[in-house]
């Protein structure tokens, strides 16, 4: 019998406490019980949002941030008491102690708050679009594997169950070889871009940050989406989300080269077409990707692949997937009638999506959407508004 002395035991039994306390964001040891601790950056609408499903799903909200003293008041109603309320993110990743932060800034602000979070050992979801730029996408991308934190971008259909049936479907050749898939959504919306004072407080240097340096107008804080300085505009914030699921069912990354022309058809005072459309080049395929934000007809999202064998038409209710017809009689012939073969509701995701999150930061595995998806997501879309602003086809670099 080995014979095992007191201060070996005592030694081996505190390696077996910390291997069981596994060490998270800051580099402090948490138990599988004790809850996550997390920061909102950017306390909007969608920011909000975040902000109240982590806490409902058990993370423990330490402190918020924002540049508009009414959004930041709002967050900090619905969090503890004692969490504490900032202007900077940077002087909140100084001093507060966390696991991770959740990003619901504007585009423009997602690379410097990734990165300045990955430098404070930090954990991360961070809405979409990734970035503001290509070039953002590739710093990105490179600081997250230089690291050894989880960053989860908030594209929710990657935690949807459905469209996991949906890409076995395509797989398994029930449509055959897809040669077109068409993406489009179709709102009547139409947001005033007011410019009269804000009420409240509004720190706008700290709103621009790395954007070009302008004077206060409060339209371009109501509605960033419609400025380039700030984001890309429509083209990436739905894009993101759609060509990354084309992209995905069909086994591609980013297209090899896009063009796309828009109008500026009811959002007049802001820069960013609220109608357009683009066509993607992929090695075996095409894709189009279209926006009307001035009629609700066939309202909402949805993607049709078209294969030589069917169809499957997702939308937000599910997908039905279709037979082929068959070969029309003639050029204009009906064709055979399809068939509904196969379908499937919509099965929800978005708090999934962030429990995908708090189960990767403590398992340490990568989430279900990481920075290299969302930066393929991203690519065709960051492509296609350079080929509309600047009038040409853009090829993949």
């Amino acid at each position: 019998m080995h014979r095992v002395s007191r201060r070996d035991f005592l030694r081996s039994s505190a390696g077996a406490t910390l291997l069981a306390l596994p060490v998270i964001g800051g580099g402090v040891a948490r138990g599988a019980e004790d809850p996550l601790r997390f920061a909102l950056i950017g306390a909007g609408g969608r920011g909000r949002y975040l902000h109240q499903t982590f806490q409902n799903l058990g993370a423990r909200c330490e402190a918020v941030c924002d540049v508009y003293e009414p959004n930041l008041m709002a967050a900090k109603e619905a969090s503890p008491a004692e969490a504490r309320t900032y202007f900077d993110y940077r002087r909140m990743l100084e001093r507060e102690k966390l696991d991770f932060v959740v990003v619901g800034t504007p585009d423009h602000h997602h690379c410097p708050n990734l990165l300045a979070a990955l430098d404070a050992g930090l954990d991360v979801y961070t809405e979409k679009p990734l970035s503001l730029s290509l070039e953002e996408s590739a710093r990105m991308v490179k600081a997250v594997k230089n690291s050894d934190r989880i960053v989860q971008v908030g594209m929710q259909r990657r935690s949807m169950g459905h469209i996991y049936k949906l890409k076995e479907h395509i797989a398994d050749g029930v449509i055959g070889e897809v040669s077109l898939a068409k993406a489009k959504w179709n709102w009547n919306f139409t947001v005033p871009l007011d410019n009269s004072p804000l009420p409240g407080k509004l720190e706008w240097d700290l709103f621009l940050g790395d954007a070009p340096k302008r004077d206060l107008e409060p339209k371009r804080f109501r509605w960033w989406r419609g400025f380039y300085d700030y984001s890309g505009g429509n083209m990436t914030d739905q894009g993101t989300h759609l060509m990354d699921v084309v992209q995905w069912m069909t086994g591609n990354e980013a297209p090899v080269s896009a063009v796309a022309q828009g109008n500026i058809a009811a959002a007049k005072a802001g820069e960013v077409p609220d109608v357009f459309s683009a066509v993607f080049q992929y090695p075996k395929m095409m894709a189009t990707w279209t926006l009307n934000y001035t009629s609700s007809y066939e309202h909402d999202w949805s993607i049709l692949f078209q294969g030589t064998e069917g169809t499957i038409l997702l939308d937000a209710a599910g997908y039905r997937v279709y037979s082929e017809p068959g070969r029309s009689g003639s050029p204009w012939g009906a064709g055979n009638q399809m068939q509904l073969i196969a379908e499937e509701r919509d099965s929800g995701g978005a708090e999934a999506h962030m429990q995908n999150l708090l189960d990767c930061i403590r398992s340490r595995k990568q989430p279900n959407c990481t920075v290299e998806i969302a930066a393929a997501a991203v690519e065709g879309p960051h492509m296609a508004n350079l080929s509309m602003r600047e009038d040409r086809k853009v090829h993949r670099a």
